[in-house]
């Protein structure tokens, strides 16, 4: 990319933050407009570099030095972090540029992005007038490349936090493997769950930002080593297809309560897939029934323990104390989260509680262990974290099935609901039941994408999920399937 194109490019992208974000509330800061142009100009003329004069954003709960790191929450106002995120760090070395923090559901617990410190974000395909969800918890993520207001952004998957915004906002969402890419820095929700996604328009800029960030990180103990990347490596070159056909299932449990729309895409999504050559087979997953539930236990039990930090005392926000009583945790909590994150920490002391510790908790991560061979069962190539575990008798034995690359569904149930359906007595339930399509790859730490297919007017996210560390063939066929598009 020449400077003067990436300079142009670099601003319009501050022209759109400018003109559409009053209305969008998509950012929740900005670095100064002048920087922003000088280290693109700076960067342009580095052509080594893989993100020379790209500009990049990041979801408000990753860790900068030179922007607040909010969470979206009053118990984070205005806290600035002493350090920077690894993933932060990696993109401005390869000369990507920074251009701001963005919305997103508080402490990333949502699927709307309408819990905020900063007020709904707003689904930019959409008129501001009778606004419609940017989903969440990344919806601000979403929202910025929907809008051209970078080439892409970074979020955090928890339950479809990456994927299911890109689903709303027709862009693409990647959720890597858990572990390839660094959580230094990116701030916690449930550790075993979190795994930093990029947003872009196209696959190709998906898979260069991954490309860049996918190496161990000696400051993130859930960081892969070296040598166990060495040995997905091996293992994902073995069950390579050379003559790049793919075997693509359709997993049984997916045939949910769809809307029309979500159907038809994914029914389109399939054709197109099987007349590029690809052979499609039905393929059954028996417990990502049980996935929501199971997500729902173990999510907030992690949360509860990852935010009983916030007490008042060493940071963040602090409340008034009670000169009587000399209470401050209580107040500072209370009125520091929101409802829903309240709620989740109640959920998760509940189910962490000595009663009920073995009845919810100790079987729900009996479940979660069960996806995960029930995936190994399915797929072609295996996965190097559970070899020597035999898979063989996990499914049952008089189902015949043949093994596969991906599977392929819809990413959600349904296309961007409004504000108003959000904000209906029911919400609370129905904005779970968002995550059904999307948890299960976070279950098994699976890689997963979600693409926008063409549907009239509108776009519908179809989501490619694949075996654990097999990312680059689920981003192979993601740029066969973007190709829908073209048509």
């Amino acid at each position: 990319m020449s400077g003067v194109t990436a300079i142009k490019r670099a601003e319009s992208y501050l022209a759109n933050i400018a003109a559409k974000n009053p209305e969008f509330n998509i950012f929740v800061s900005q670095r100064n407009q002048n920087n922003v142009i000088d280290e693109v100009k700076t960067s342009a003329l580095d052509t080594d570099k893989k993100l020379a004069g790209q500009v990049f954003a990041l979801k408000d709960n990753f860790c900068t030095t030179e922007l607040p790191t909010s969470c979206g929450s009053k118990a984070l106002e205005n806290y600035v972090s002493p350090f920077e995120a690894t993933t932060s760090k990696l993109l401005r070395e390869a000369g990507g540029t920074f251009v701001g923090k963005v919305n997103m559901d508080e402490f990333a617990m949502g699927s709307n992005n309408m819990i905020s410190l900063y007020g709904p974000c707003k689904n930019p395909l959409f008129s501001p007038d009778t606004p419609r969800s940017a989903g969440g918890s990344s919806g601000g993520s979403a929202a910025a490349v929907a809008a051209n207001m970078c080439d892409f952004a970074l979020g955090s998957d928890t339950g479809g936090s990456v994927r299911l915004p890109a689903a709303y906002c027709g862009v693409v969402g990647f959720k890597p493997s858990y572990g390839l890419i660094s959580r230094y820095g990116l701030v916690a929700y449930a550790q075993s769950f979190d795994t930093v996604g990029i947003l872009s328009r196209d696959v190709a800029t998906c898979e260069t930002v991954f490309d860049l960030l996918n190496q161990h990180d000696s400051n993130d103990s859930t960081s892969l080593s070296d040598q166990l990347r060495d040995q997905i490596c091996l293992s994902v070159a073995e069950k390579r297809r050379d003559d790049h056909k793919f075997t693509i299932g359709i997993v049984e449990e997916n045939n949910l309560d769809l809307s029309d729309e979500v159907r038809q895409a994914w029914i389109k999504a399939v054709e197109f897939l099987h007349a590029q050559g690809h052979k499609v087979v039905t393929v059954s997953i028996p417990s990502v029934k049980h996935s929501l539930p199971t997500y729902f236990i173990l999510s907030p039990s992690e949360a509860a323990s990852n935010l009983a930090r916030y007490d008042g005392v060493r940071f963040g926000y602090r409340a008034g104390t009670d000169s009587d009583q000399g209470v401050l945790y209580a107040p500072t909590r209370n009125e520091g989260f929101g409802d829903e994150v309240r709620r989740r920490i109640i959920l998760g002391n509940f189910n962490l509680g000595s009663d009920f510790f073995g009845n919810h908790y100790r079987q729900a991560q009996k479940v979660r262990r069960r996806v995960q061979h029930e995936y190994n069962a399915i797929f072609r190539t295996p996965n190097v974290l559970t070899q020597g575990e035999d898979v063989n008798n996990i499914l049952d034995e008089n189902v015949e099935f043949e093994r596969v690359d991906v599977v392929v569904g819809p990413t959600s149930r349904t296309t961007a609901p409004t504000h108003d359906e959000v904000n209906n007595a029911e919400a609370s339930v129905e904005s779970y039941v968002n995550d059904v399509m999307t948890v299960p790859a976070n279950l098994a730490g699976l890689p997963a994408i979600t693409i926008p297919v063409g549907l009239g007017a509108s776009t519908v996210g179809i989501q490619l999920t694949g075996q654990f560390g097999d990312d680059k063939k689920v981003l192979e066929v993601a740029r066969i399937l973007e190709r829908i598009n073209q048509q």
